[in-house]
């Protein structure tokens, strides 16, 4: 017995539950990219799995529906991989622990993979079906949209024959998401080599900042929460200005497009400046909870004893390190002058790495203005001029515009009213989707984005409405009936 079973609509949860037991972090796509082909394969439908490892599975239209449009049902096969700090499991291997609460699919202490897992499951589910009427379909699978929307990007347009396309890739049933920004990543390198300390007169210590909440860096950025990430630069900073400190490392946030939740800095301390560190420290911790009392009040700031070091970064690095952590721009840049509400850029302080030889920063930038999303590549450009560092722009993406004319919004407002009796909300979003890339590469194709309600993506504890499931597949059936 699956924990799922009994939910309806009961093929897209057994689906969902299948891919739950399946690893599949972004990159690493190989099992569950297989394990699509098998099903299409078992199913008898034409399956492609290309050298990226996306999917399209053909099959025909049911009886009466041969020759309407064909329609591209699309979402990715990749997940964010995000846990509780003091979780054991491994992505890698381990299956993704899940449970029933009330209407809602949990996992428990991880991410779920509901963006875009559901996606997959729906598709599946019409993939099988017998007994539901629907054109033409292609279902599209796509790798490592987590990370740049690699598989969308690679994709040969010769696979795909619809000009209908429906991305199952959005989070709020009732809205229809018609435009998306654009995005690209930068990363920020500071090169380092250690010089030796005398640990006689010094004291070893962590700081950490932890118990944010994190979330996704496009849908949740103008939520108020904190960045782990900018919040140790900020303490750090303080506390350079007034003790001698040497840091050893540091390291924060795992994913680029998640809001950092976590962030540590491994330092040194004159004995004498000990007492008034932690001072310090406790001020910062007391100033940052006023600060997000609203959006993340269960943030913390603790200085924890550590293994002595006997080597640090050179004044020069920490410093720079320092700077960038600071000046580099994060959170919401702009807002819509035209669509009440919409971040229009935004940019978030990602990832904080320690490697053999550099310290990184990896930066996610958004924005629905082309120009103001190389704005905002060209700031952190000259952050990383000025301080000497080096400084490179990759996964860039385009933004999906608006489409005055489309057919399937209007499909999707009249299947709405038909089976609700009230109005489809049609929004545009600040996250990425890769509706632009299709665009690009497609040319004349007329889509929309739609999904069920979810909740915490890209954050442990990410859960999936039951029942909003369950209606937003019986709209997407409606749509496919009524789509001529």
């Amino acid at each position: 017995m699956g924990k799922l079973d009994g939910l309806k609509p009961e093929r897209v949860f057994y689906y969902f539950e299948e891919l739950t037991k399946i690893p599949r972090c972004s990159n690493e796509e190989q099992r569950v990219s297989d394990y699509l082909k098998s099903v299409g394969e078992k199913l008898g439908l034409k399956v492609i799995q290309d050298e990226v490892l996306n999917i399209v599975i053909k099959k025909p239209g049911t009886k009466g529906y041969e020759n309407r449009p064909t329609v591209v049902l699309q979402g990715h096969m990749d997940m964010v991989c995000e846990k509780s700090d003091d979780v054991s499991h491994d992505f890698s291997c381990d299956p993704i622990e899940i449970t029933v609460e009330d209407d809602f699919i949990v996992a428990n202490d991880t991410t779920l993979g509901g963006d875009d897992g559901i996606a997959v499951a729906m598709g599946l589910a019409l993939m099988e079906s017998t007994d539901i009427p629907h054109p033409p379909l292609e279902l599209l699978i796509t790798t490592s949209e987590e990370t740049g929307l690699i598989g969308a990007n690679k994709l040969d347009a010769k696979h795909i024959d619809g000009r209908i396309l429906i991305n199952i890739d959005s989070e709020e049933e009732g809205t229809i998401l018609v435009s998306c920004a654009g995005g690209e990543r930068n990363i920020v390198s500071i090169p380092y080599s250690y010089v030796n300390v005398n640990v006689n007169d010094k004291d070893s210590f962590t700081l950490k900042v932890s118990g944010l909440l994190g979330g996704h860096s496009g849908m949740e950025i103008d939520k108020g929460r904190g960045n782990s990430n900018r919040i140790l630069g900020r303490v750090l900073n303080r506390l350079n200005e007034e003790i001698d400190l040497s840091l050893t490392f540091v390291e924060g946030g795992s994913k680029s497009n998640a809001i950092p939740r976590f962030a540590i800095a491994k330092i040194l301390l004159d004995k004498k400046d000990v007492d008034k560190a932690k001072s310090i420290i406790a001020e910062m911790d007391k100033t940052i909870k006023s600060e997000l009392s609203t959006g993340d009040k269960n943030v913390s700031i603790t200085l924890e004893d550590a293994e002595a070091q006997a080597k640090a970064f050179s004044k020069d690095v920490k410093n720079k390190i320092i700077t960038a952590l600071m000046l580099i721009p994060t959170g919401v840049q702009s807002m819509s002058q035209d669509i009440e509400g919409l971040v229009e850029s935004s940019n978030n302080l990602g990832v904080l790495k320690t490697l053999d030889d550099a310290v990184t920063i990896e930066c996610a930038i958004r924005s629905s203005v082309d120009s103001l999303k190389k704005n905002i590549a060209q700031q952190i450009r000259l952050v990383a001029k000025s301080l000497d560092c080096e400084w490179k722009s990759t996964s860039a993406y385009p933004a999906w515009e608006f489409n005055k004319d489309s057919y399937i919004r209007e499909v999707f407002k009249d299947s709405y009213m038909e089976l609700y009796n009230k109005e489809l909300r049609v929004e545009a979003i600040h996250a990425g989707l890769e509706c632009g890339l299709f665009k690009d590469k497609f040319g004349e194709i007329d889509m929309v984005s739609f999904g069920p309600n979810l909740y915490g993506v890209h954050a442990p504890g990410e859960k999936v409405s039951i029942s909003s499931t369950e209606r937003v597949y019986e709209l997407l059936l409606k749509v496919l009936e009524n789509i001529q």
